[in-house]
């Protein structure tokens, strides 16, 4: 199991880097309402970051600390589709490309089995 919540991670947390990437050029911290610009966007995104790749390091030695760290990535998935279907529902236009969308949906699909590779892990020890 652990083989699959490895290979899930790493999909998910590709996905969410490629989100975040897209986020950059829809200048996402307008629709949050937050100040600062890129440069604020992206100094948020060097610890952001690292928590994604430190979680899979973790999970790529069966670590159960790696657990912890790959529900929050599930549950921060699952968020960000959630948060810009909300957007789009209300009329906002970022994150209405094709590919925009695409990504979204598989960040919840593999946040989601993400989630549930990561309890039965927690719940089996």
């Amino acid at each position: 199991m652990w083989e699959a919540l490895l290979g899930v991670y790493l999909v998910n947390a590709v996905l969410l880097i490629v989100h975040e990437i897209d986020s950059a050029y829809w200048k996402e911290w307008r629709l949050f309402g937050l100040g600062g610009g890129i440069d604020c966007f992206l100094l948020v995104h060097l610890p952001l970051m690292g928590i994604v790749v430190y979680g899979l390091a973790l999970v790529a030695r069966a670590s159960y600390d790696g657990l912890f760290y790959s529900l929050l990535m599930s549950l921060a998935g699952i968020a960000a589709f959630v948060l810009h279907d909300g957007f789009r529902r209300r009329g906002h236009k970022e994150f209405d490309t094709t590919i925009s969308q695409l990504i979204l949906i598989g960040t919840l699909v593999a946040s989601a089995l993400q989630g549930l590779f990561t309890l039965i892990l927690l719940f089996s020890a």
